[in-house]
């Protein structure tokens, strides 16, 4: 994210949380800025996944950055599909490539968009506050060779009806995007800044 709180929120005729604090690189498990209720804000990326460890103690929670569309009826999403529904204003995404242990990073955005909306979902937790994930649907075919899932990119004229409709037409956004992505190959490894144990999670 490379805007302020103040110029995104103007960007989707939201309220601005001035005090919100997030990085132009947001990891799992850190803050980033999502467009929620009417209000830009801070919340943590990745809703807490509590796993138990061999002699049934709670083990420390892991954070699950995305959703993907054909789970949202599950039992950990439902709920926040059906009522907390947000926008997550990003200027770039980026994806993995290459072998395990030396992956780098490649980042994808729209030509021509500074800032774009991606759907979310967000939901108050006791573990961390409120913390946000990513919806996943198939990924297009200028991704397919590092990724076989990518974001749901909402147009503008469609904000409104994925955080406000209902979730049957929410859901009918959920679907590749079908126009050109930009894409920047680079040697920055996609561990860089981001503990190992705070990759990214898809259910």
């Amino acid at each position: 994210m490379t805007k302020g709180t103040a110029e995104v929120a103007n960007l989707f005729a939201a309220e601005p949380d001035l005090a919100a604090n997030y990085g132009t690189e947001v990891y799992p498990g850190y803050p980033g800025l999502v467009v929620a209720e009417g209000r830009a804000r801070a919340m943590n990326w990745g809703f807490p996944l509590v796993l138990k460890g061999k002699q049934g103690q709670p083990l420390k929670p892991k954070p699950v950055t995305n959703a993907r569309e054909d789970k949202l009826d599950t039992a950990f999403w439902r709920d926040s599909f059906m009522r907390r529904r947000c926008l997550i204003p990003v200027s770039q995404w980026a994806e993995p490539r290459g072998a395990a242990g030396r992956m780098v990073r490649s980042w994808y955005g729209l030509p021509d968009e500074e800032v774009f909306a991606v759907a979310g979902l967000w939901r108050q937790s006791a573990e961390w506050g409120a913390v946000y994930t990513m919806v996943m649907t198939a990924s297009c075919m200028q991704m397919d060779d590092v990724h076989d899932r990518m974001p749901v990119i909402l147009r503008r004229q469609d904000w409104a009806q994925w955080t406000a409709a209902g979730p049957e037409q929410a859901f009918a956004l959920c679907e590749t995007w079908p126009d050109l992505l930009t894409l920047e190959h680079t040697n920055g490894r996609w561990v860089d800044g981001v503990p190992m144990d705070a990759q990214p999670g898809l259910l």
